[in-house]
């Protein structure tokens, strides 16, 4: 698929997205008109990384952490800074009460909108 395709399909601007290919962590290959052609997995790759940055966490860190994102196979254990590993568990931490509260609302959305009488 072309840029803009995924740009439509991720909400991410194509210059973000050509930010992320610059990065690495997104790759595309080149037709013969020289246009980025990305491949369908490439919908899900971008979706994770904008999710990894808007947790807060640094695109050199996201680009070392990709191998164990996209692999369900056994990866070789990264070896990271006593810093980084702490800095990516209070992050964890933070993403986990979010989840706890996005979760409590979704049930309170569902409690009302069971109990609530629709008028047209």
């Amino acid at each position: 698929m072309r840029i803009g395709e995924l740009a439509e399909r991720t909400g991410v601007s194509t210059r973000l997205l050509r930010y992320y290919e610059e990065q690495g962590l997104v790759s595309s290959s080149r037709e013969s008109n020289g246009y980025r052609d990305y491949p369908e997995p490439a919908v899900e790759r971008v979706n994770q990384v904008r999710g990894l940055i808007e947790a807060g966490i640094p695109t050199a860190v996201i680009l070392d952490m990709l191998p164990c994102l996209a692999s369900t196979s056994v990866v070789e254990a990264p070896v990271i800074a006593q810093a980084l590993a702490e800095t990516l568990a209070e992050r964890r931490a933070q993403l986990e009460q979010r989840i706890g509260c996005l979760a409590r609302n979704r049930d309170a959305i569902s409690a009302y909108l069971d109990r609530a009488t629709i008028t047209r």
